[in-house]
């Protein structure tokens, strides 16, 4: 995979076990110097967080230099800025090395709070679910948040389409905050997905093709300066993205195609 350099904070140790399993938080982080400590020290006041994995992306600011202060935190970088996508598979397969029974995915830049870690991780320990959706849209979070009216729009619309593609009833398919079980991690095909933001969508689909449940909680969120966010020509290309994935889940479900990114789910 590449993963660059690699610097570590207490190799192995363990602050606790939640119901037995090892919970890792994945930060895929990209220039977040502003907000990174914040974000840690939240994650870790939840108390049941084992480890924290921080992949940097190429980021041009402080990110890697305050992460590699971080107690209880492995930080990898890429040589270079390889995408938002290429970032979580880094961020996944790392995990996994380090012995992760429950992964959760927190962005550094602050935008979802931590406090819902314990909440999550219980669902997916508790044996109710393997993937946990932390969820924008429920509870009217989005607009009082501080997501632009277009993204909101945007989401729905995508969301409603894409419902109809899979098959399933999620609220929202473009939160960025997201925790899974590994035995769900190591089933999917994550290599072929997108190395871009499309990758969580292709991730969401592919964990509806092979039959696993999804819940979702109420997430309030918090548009900052500091969010990280995509421009509108990126927003149209992956809302684009999106249909069209959806339509190859249709119908490779039809047997009308095949896709690398929906095999033989038996």
């Amino acid at each position: 995979m590449g993963l660059g350099r690699k610097s570590q904070k207490h190799p192995g140790q363990e602050i606790c076990m939640f119901r037995d399993s090892k919970v890792i938080v994945v930060m895929p982080a990209y220039n977040a110097a502003k907000t990174l400590r914040k974000t840690y020290e939240e994650v870790m006041a939840q108390e049941i967080v084992d480890l924290i994995v921080v992949v940097d992306d190429g980021s041009m600011d402080e990110t890697v230099s305050i992460a590699k202060t971080l107690q209880h935190t492995i930080v990898y970088t890429h040589d270079r800025n390889r995408g938002y996508g290429a970032n979580q598979k880094s961020c996944y397969k790392l995990a996994l090395e380090q012995g992760a029974d429950i992964i959760i995915m927190v962005h550094p830049d602050y935008q979802y709070t931590p406090k819902l870690i314990p909440s999550m991780a219980g669902m997916i320990g508790n044996g109710l679910h393997p993937c946990v959706l932390g969820s924008r849209i429920l509870g009217g979070y989005a607009l009082k948040g501080g997501m632009p009216i277009w993204k909101y729009v945007s989401n729905r619309f995508l969301t409603f389409v894409e419902n109809m593609f899979l098959g399933a009833k999620l609220s929202e398919y473009h939160t960025g905050y997201r925790a899974f079980s590994r035995e769900l991690i190591q089933r999917l095909p994550l290599q072929v997905n997108s190395d871009d933001f499309l990758f969580d969508n292709q991730m969401l689909a592919q964990i509806l093709w092979f039959g696993y449940t999804v819940a979702e909680i109420s997430c309030p969120t918090k548009y900052t300066a500091e969010s990280s966010t995509i421009n509108l020509y990126r927003s149209i290309k992956y809302g684009f993205g999106c249909l069209f994935t959806g339509l190859i889940f249709r119908l490779a479900k039809m047997k009308i195609m095949n896709s690398k990114l929906f095999p033989d789910a038996r």
